[in-house]
């Protein structure tokens, strides 16, 4: 009964704020004894919706007790900004992926259309043998659609015996 007591009391026991991330949500925490173990709560209280996908990694890492102190200010200024730096960088990327692709779709589009050579006589052989693997292919899967799936086990000889099997002593 006291430890439900002391449980009910610590809910309106003084709980420390820890600080605050850029959407808004506020940290706290509180200590507390259970079983003659100090222990540390942490939670947070949303503002606004309740959404736990606005929470900031560094934040994740102090709730789940990754990290030992709470990430102050500075820090999370320093990471926003490198953030920032990164999707200016994948941005940049990105287009000049863009622009090479677009290079070298006009310079393809330009020797493709001049010529157009004929199919050699290895090329259709190569065709022929392996439109004959794929119906090869067909026929088998065909074949193994038709036998019956058992749900029993099968051995690997005439030696199987169902429920024999003994672990190693």
């Amino acid at each position: 009964m006291s430890r439900l007591w002391a449980r009910f009391a610590g809910l309106f026991s003084s709980k420390n704020f820890v600080g605050a991330d850029k959407a808004g949500n506020r940290y706290f925490k509180r200590t507390e004894e259970l079983d003659g173990i100090m222990k540390e709560k942490r939670w947070v209280t949303f503002k606004g919706e309740d959404d736990p996908t606005s929470i900031p990694v560094e934040w994740i890492c102090w709730l789940n007790g990754q990290r030992k102190s709470a990430p102050t200010p500075e820090e999370m200024a320093e990471l926003e900004a490198r953030r920032e730096f990164i999707k200016l960088n994948v941005a940049r990327l990105r287009k000049e992926e863009e622009e090479r692709k677009a290079k070298e779709g006009k310079s393809k589009a330009t020797s493709i259309g001049d010529i157009i050579p004929e199919a050699s006589d290895t090329q259709k052989e190569v065709r022929h043998a392996r439109s004959k693997e794929t119906e090869a292919e067909k026929n088998m899967t065909y074949r193994l659609k038709q036998q019956p799936l058992s749900s029993e086990p099968t051995g690997s000889g005439e030696s199987f015996r169902p429920g024999t099997w003994q672990p190693p002593t």
